[in-house]
């Protein structure tokens, strides 16, 4: 770790301006992004006392290496900026509201061709409305049970659907009117997506206009006599009513608002907020935050805003007219500002001080409290484990620095084919899934496992040096799983974040979004001394020489260590060997998962593979269109022209391509045992 003294700049050096500031470590990776009205008094604060800093805030310190600022024209540009890097560069001791995930939500996939509702948990994708979260899970499969007896949206898998289309039967719920069954054309596209916008809209609060169609046309029914059809539309007229009184009236009818609570220690803090739409309790989330500085709870309530409503991307995280927090937020007129200007319209933010609002006010706050109070009991042990692992791993390999950040590297091939590798990344113990990489493998590096993973070991380190020396990133370098390596141009050669037409004022020249330019504590490669050998040896080639390597054998679970004749054995019950089992597991996983995407899209054989002219996105452009082999050859020349990039003479070509080979034998799918054709 690094002394602040080192790198403090001298106070005259910063400005009094109001801006944005940034701690980086040795590696150059952003840790700390702030915000300040005053950027002198502010920074000076860090480096007057260091060891009479909070415990995070003091660890933040001597973990930079250096600080950076940036002067901006207002504090509201601040408050754009600050949120804008905090979302660029994730730092790890920024206060980062992590959301609840525990509950499950109704989604309704909007991207997708035939939009399917289904139960989700996890990370929200992009796309997709959400409807929630529901507790017990029991509420929502009750809800979406009832639901779809009025809007028969689709529900079933993609592997579901796909069946249905080639056999041209509907699954059981097709049957009993339960789904329009798009797989079989009984619904055109644009209608089921029509029948899924209904259906969010009602689920959203927009209730009334449905329940009176049905009225309408019950009364039709009974008026023309007929009573089976009047009968069948009351009982969903029914089923609706009881969807919608399960949300209870909690305010006025007029009502659109947020009410969020918030419950704090010294150490963390649980925020929760109610989305109140129409007078009615439409949708709840949850947050847990650890407390890096010596934040207050308009602090807070400020970071809780900006990351909430600065994602908007879910139909419940619209700004309402009216948001209701437990006391006002911190540069409180330029919030409001900021809100008012993502609405485009009036927002007001303040503290309910009586009457039903306030009532309500108190039941999100015992929320919050219950949230905080199982949080810390659930991770109590969490932490208390994962802290003893890697002390215990650090003290068994001997190793001078605390092992922050470890990267697990693994091979995945059949018999010599499709060799491709993954890297995992795990961060104080926990993974790091936007970090993960994964390899293709080719020519020489691919003839055993001692080559590919000198290979894999090389190129990523490689890709290091080049980031830290500002260089551009390799284009050799592995494709991510989660979010893309975006290319390296600086947030300050974008527009203006704050709308100003002046140029922000930096005071360095480039800012690195280069995720591979800071190096691992440590490295596992799966295998021994072979493996272990290959990694040391990339390592030396590009006289990298401060980073650890190790490797974990299967058969009995030792760890070999470079240019060491005996492996260290670690106790079958250590908390330190599980964590590398753990990682190593979880590299093996993501490797066999990509190898198998390339074997099954390698042994896919298909007739249109034959066609010149015809290349992979236009393949893929017509199975999306038709979604076989054989409808494509039974499509008529205008249905061929109208799918994008296909014209008159490519139309002709495949036709006669596919009419040549109609008698073939059909095309096969070697992963799944699937004909394609068919």
């Amino acid at each position: 770790m690094a002394n602040p003294v080192t790198y403090r700049p001298k106070t005259g050096e910063i400005p009094l301006d109001p801006g944005v500031y940034r701690f980086r470590d040795e590696h150059g990776r952003v840790i700390y992004v702030g915000k300040a009205k005053n950027l002198r008094s502010r920074l000076n604060s860090y480096f007057a006392n260091p060891q009479g800093l909070l415990a995070k805030t003091r660890t933040m310190v001597f973990t930079a290496a250096s600080v950076e600022w940036t002067v901006v024209g207002s504090e509201l540009e601040a408050l754009q900026l600050e949120y804008t890097w905090i979302k660029e560069f994730d730092p790890r001791f920024n206060v980062m509201f992590r959301d609840d995930k525990s509950y499950p939500y109704l989604a309704v996939t909007m991207g997708e061709k035939y939009p399917r509702v289904q139960v989700m948990r996890g990370d929200k994708k992009k796309d997709t409305r959400y409807f929630g979260p529901f507790y017990p899970a029991k509420a929502i499969r009750e809800t979406v049970d009832t639901m779809i007896r009025v809007f028969p949206v689709r529900t079933c898998s993609a592997g579901v659907f796909k069946r249905a289309e080639r056999t041209g039967r509907p699954c059981l719920l097709g049957y009993i009117d339960k789904c329009a069954a798009p797989c079989v054309g009984r619904i055109t596209p644009e209608d089921h997506r029509a029948l899924a916008h209904d259906f969010c809209d009602f689920m959203a609060g927009d209730s009334k206009k449905f329940i009176a169609g049905l009225e309408r046309r019950m009364a039709d029914a009974v008026a023309e006599l007929d009573y089976e059809s009047a009968a069948r539309l009351r009982d969903d007229i029914a089923a609706l009513r009881r969807v919608f009184e399960r949300n209870t009236v909690v305010l006025s009818e007029d009502t659109d608002a947020d009410i969020f609570a918030i419950k704090e220690d010294e150490l963390e803090a649980a925020a929760q907020v109610f989305h109140v739409r129409g007078g009615r309790i439409r949708g709840q989330r949850g947050w847990v935050v650890e407390k890096v500085e010596d934040m207050d709870t308009p602090d807070l309530v400020e970071h809780l805003l900006q990351q909430v409503y600065g994602e908007g991307n879910s139909s419940n995280e619209q700004i309402p007219r009216e948001v209701l927090v437990p006391v006002l937020p911190a540069n409180g007129e330029q919030m409001l500002e900021w809100l008012r200007g993502l609405r485009g319209s009036r927002v007001d933010v303040r503290v309910p001080q009586r009457g039903d609002k306030a009532t309500l006010m108190g039941t999100v706050e015992q929320n919050a409290a219950d949230a905080l109070r199982l949080h810390k009991s659930r991770r109590a042990g969490d932490i208390t484990t994962r802290s003893a692992a890697l002390q215990e791993l650090q003290e068994a390999l001997d190793l001078p620095q605390p092992l922050m950040r470890i990267e697990c590297f693994d091979i995945s091939h059949v018999q010599g084919t499709h060799v491709v590798a993954s890297m995992v990344v795990v961060e104080d113990g926990l993974p790091r899934k936007s970090e993960y990489r994964k390899f293709s493998i080719t020519g020489d590096a691919a003839r055993d496992d001692t080559a590919s993973m000198y290979d894999v070991i090389y190129r990523r380190f490689r890709n290091y040096l080049a980031g830290t020396a500002g260089e551009p990133r390799d284009a050799a370098a592995p494709d991510p799983e989660v979010d893309p390596v975006e290319d390296e141009s600086s947030v300050l050669d974008h527009p203006d974040v704050a709308g100003e037409e002046t140029p922000l004022r930096d005071t360095t020249t480039t800012i690195s979004r280069n995720r591979f330019a800071y190096p691992p504590s440590l490295v596992v490669v799966d295998g021994g001394p072979p493996q272990v050998a290959a990694a040391a040896r990339a390592l030396r080639d590009l006289d990298i020489d401060d980073v650890f390597v190790i490797g974990l054998a299967k058969r009995l679970e030792e760890v070999w260590i470079q240019d060491s004749e005996f492996p260290v054995i670690l106790p079958r019950a250590s908390e330190g060997l599980f964590m590398l089992q753990r990682i190593r597991d979880e590299a093996h996983r993501f490797a066999i998962t990509f190898h198998r995407q390339k074997r099954g899209k390698s042994m896919t054989a298909s007739a249109l593979d034959e066609i010149a002219g015809l290349g992979p996105a236009k393949r893929k452009a017509l199975l999306k269109q038709f979604g076989s082999v054989k409808k494509i050859r039974a499509a008529s020349l205008d249905e061929l022209v109208a799918v994008p990039g296909v014209g008159p003479a490519l139309a002709e070509s495949i036709r006669s391509s596919l009419a040549a080979g109609a008698d073939a034998v059909p095309a096969v799918n070697m992963t799944t045992g699937e004909i394609i054709d068919d």
